[in-house]
């Protein structure tokens, strides 16, 4: 776990090392209230069995520190892990929220499923549906939403005190920028929402959502929207919108799917819950076989 006082608030930084993912803990120092930013629900491909490993040592941090929380949020329907949000809300009630794009993917993928007519594809799995612009609160610090399509239809950038929570948009400036081959994703709008962010103040704090700790390093969230407009390697500098696309598509198209994708996203558009149990009252996973496929192999 990683520290970082920034913008006035405290963030506790927790990483996966499976999935290399980011979670956070943004919290007022003086209120003690605070959010909780896309938690995992560890997952065993192999045996198919969910743990709660990253979600406990979150509430044991949220324990440990005397902290009030006020929000579980999650940025968009992760690809690569399932939400623990589900599981945060039972442990504390505090209300659960994403932005209201996510019907969209929703609805993508109940089709690509082939789910039945009851699956509700209208975000109601949420107790918050977070529109462009709406303003929150984490104790005394101010919070708002910026919608940062690109990556998926329905992620979102949570602005909270002098951060930046940009999750799978903006990596760490040594990494470039998260992909946008997805169903639903268009690299085009992940450069305009790219801008976005780039637009906030300098000093604003960017917390990613992903590192895998590239060529031995030490995974890192934190960078300032200064440090990313001067040395993002695919976006900083000043790069146009026209090369990004040329750079992003191509390196996508040789990218394999996450482990977890096909996993993953039947969970989190149900808002981290797993499907329905059979009447037999087991529950099982339905994958789509040769949906997607298989990416280029590099030159």
């Amino acid at each position: 776990m990683q520290i970082i006082d920034h913008g006035g608030a405290r963030i506790a930084a927790l990483h996966d090392k499976k999935t290399g993912s980011w979670q956070y803990v943004v919290s007022d120092p003086v209120s003690r209230k605070c959010a909780i930013i896309d938690p995992v629900w560890d997952f065993d491909e192999k045996a198919a069995a969910t743990s709660t490993r990253n979600a406990d040592a979150i509430l044991d941090y949220v324990k440990t520190e005397g902290l009030t929380v006020e929000w579980l949020l999650d940025t968009h329907p992760h690809a690569d892990h399932f939400s623990a949000a589900p599981y945060l809300n039972e442990k504390l009630e505090a209300p659960t929220a994403i932005g209201e794009k996510v019907v969209g993917v929703q609805r993508l993928w109940k089709d690509i499923y082939g789910l039945d007519d009851d699956f509700p594809a209208d975000g109601r799995q949420w107790d918050r549906l977070f529109q462009a612009g709406d303003a929150f609160a984490v104790g005394g610090l101010p919070g708002r939403v910026i919608f940062s399509p690109g990556h998926t239809l329905a992620s979102i950038t949570y602005v909270i005190g002098g951060n930046a929570f940009v999750h799978d948009t903006l990596m760490m400036p040594y990494a470039g920028t998260s992909r946008a081959d997805f169903p639903g994703g268009d690299s085009k709008a992940l450069y305009r929402s790219i801008q976005d962010i780039l637009a906030l103040p300098e000093e604003t704090g960017v917390f990613v959502g992903h590192d895998y700790g590239p060529d031995g390093r030490k995974p890192a969230c934190f960078s300032t929207v200064r440090e990313q407009k001067a040395d993002n390697i695919h976006v900083g500098g000043g790069r146009g919108e026209a090369d990004f696309v040329r750079l992003r598509d191509g390196r996508d198209a040789t990218l394999p799917l996450p482990n977890l994708m096909l996993y993953a996203l039947q969970v989190n558009i149900r808002g981290g819950v797993l499907p329905p149990a059979a009447p037999d009252g087991r529950v099982y996973f339905k994958i789509p076989a040769n949906h997607f496929a298989l990416p280029q192999e590099n030159s």
